[in-house]
């Protein structure tokens, strides 16, 4: 649900950054259903509406506005630096599911690693930069408080990690 809200918040806002990190996770968390094998338990009508849904939104956007969304296109400084930190923080927040993913396959086991939180961080700010920069307070909170809980399991896996070292050398 978080997912479609911001692709709709993308759409009210013609933000192409929000737009691509957000259509990533879509159909990240899809194949992620998918892998869990709860894809096929969800009807198939209901999964033939909601695989083309980022894209059905973007055609909605277009023609409804279509002169205003060509001009947020046309306007967009590709070499900006704020909008380049932001499309790679979104980016990052969406790639670092392939790498939790890598990870437990070589644990044959679900893990979010050390590496995932890391990740997580870095992306968060990147993302937080590129709000202020665009004063959009939905972003700064969300990326704000996601920041804070990627703090927080930085902390707990240094804190597993460094307990369990204690734990072997006595």
């Amino acid at each position: 649900m978080r997912i479609f809200l911001f692709l709709i918040y993308g759409v009210l806002r013609k933000d192409p950054i929000i737009l691509l990190g957000q259509t990533l996770s879509f159909y990240i968390y899809i194949r992620n259903l998918q892998l869990k094998k709860f894809w096929l338990k969800i009807p198939l009508v209901w999964r033939i509406f909601i695989s083309p849904l980022p894209f059905v939104l973007y055609l909605i956007m277009i023609f409804t506005t279509p002169d205003s969304f060509q001009s947020v296109l046309g306007k967009l400084n590709y070499t900006d630096p704020v909008l380049l930190i932001g499309g790679i923080g979104q980016l990052l927040l969406n790639l670092r599911y392939l790498y939790q993913w890598y990870y437990s396959e070589q644990a044959n086991e679900s893990l979010l690693p050390l590496g995932f939180w890391l990740i997580s961080a870095v992306a968060s700010i990147m993302v937080v930069y590129y709000g202020f920069n665009r004063l959009d307070p939905v972003l700064l909170i969300a990326q704000s408080m996601g920041f804070v809980a990627y703090l927080r399991n930085i902390y707990l896996s240094l804190s597993d990690r460094l307990n369990l070292r204690l734990q072997n050398r006595s």
